[in-house]
Formats: C-alpha cells, sequence, structure tokens
C-alpha cells in the first residue's frame, strides 16, 4: 500500500543532490585513481554500488534522499533488498538506455501525473518514494 508519495520535484531534487555530494567527488575520485577524467568502467561500478548499497542499508536513503526527506520503501511493507534495488537501477537503466530515455521520459511523466508517483523503475522493484520516516 502506498502512503505519502513523493512528487516528481522532491525526487529530482534528491538526484540532483546526489549528483552534486557523491558524483562529483567520486568524480574527482575516480580521476586521481585512474587517470581518466572521461566516464570510465570504475566510476559507473562506484556509483551503482552506491545506488544499489545504501539505500539497502541506509532504510531506503540515499544522501540526497536524505536531505528532501523522502525514501525508497517496498510497497508490499518488506525490508528493501539488493535484488529490488538492482531491478530498481541496473534493470531499469537497461531499459531507459534501449528505449534511448524515452522510457524515463514516461516514468517521469508517470511520476508527475499518478496519484501513487510510481514510476517505471518502481514498478519493477515494487517500491515506491515517501515521505514518511522508517
Amino acid at each position: 500500500m502506498v502512503r505519502n508519495p513523493a512528487g516528481f520535484w522532491r525526487r529530482l531534487a534528491a538526484n540532483l543532490l546526489d549528483g552534486i555530494v557523491i558524483g562529483i567527488p567520486l568524480a574527482v575520485i575516480s580521476y586521481i585513481i585512474t587517470g581518466n577524467a572521461e566516464g570510465d568502467w570504475f566510476t559507473n561500478l562506484l556509483s551503482l554500488a552506491y545506488a544499489i548499497i545504501v539505500p539497502v542499508v541506509w532504510f531506503g536513503y540515499t544522501v540526497g534522499k536524505r536531505i528532501m526527506g523522502v525514501r525508497i520503501v517496498k510497497v508490499n511493507g518488506n525490508k528493501l533488498g539488493v535484488g529490488a534495488m538492482l531491478l530498481r537501477t541496473f534493470v531499469a537503466g537497461l531499459i531507459y538506455a534501449i528505449t534511448i530515455g524515452i522510457a524515463a521520459l514516461i516514468s517521469a511523466f508517470m511520476v508527475g501525473l499518478r496519484d501513487d508517483k510510481r514510476s517505471i523503475h518502481d514498478m519493477l522493484a515494487g517500491t515506491y518514494v515517501t515521505k514518511n520516516t522508517p
């Protein structure tokens, strides 16, 4: 059951904050380690690990989501796990890439227009983003 879902702008702000607070330092560290200023496998792997592991161990929060007061939860009330986060992050990312971003655009409209504010990656993983605290 979806309770107190977070809307489009709050979710967008959380993602932007993650990019600034985590993404930029991660890119700098990756550059220091690999010497590659462009996106490389190391940066992508660390970003994927962050997106999957942090919400699982931190009650559905990432740094950006915590700042914005939203978190990822399972629709059925179960604990958020690595499997759900893999579906939400990796599999959905593949779908968004294969459709050349069309599915990502559809997801944005879903969050903005649906009552439960669930996107394609939320549907895949059985999750939603809420303003409720743990």
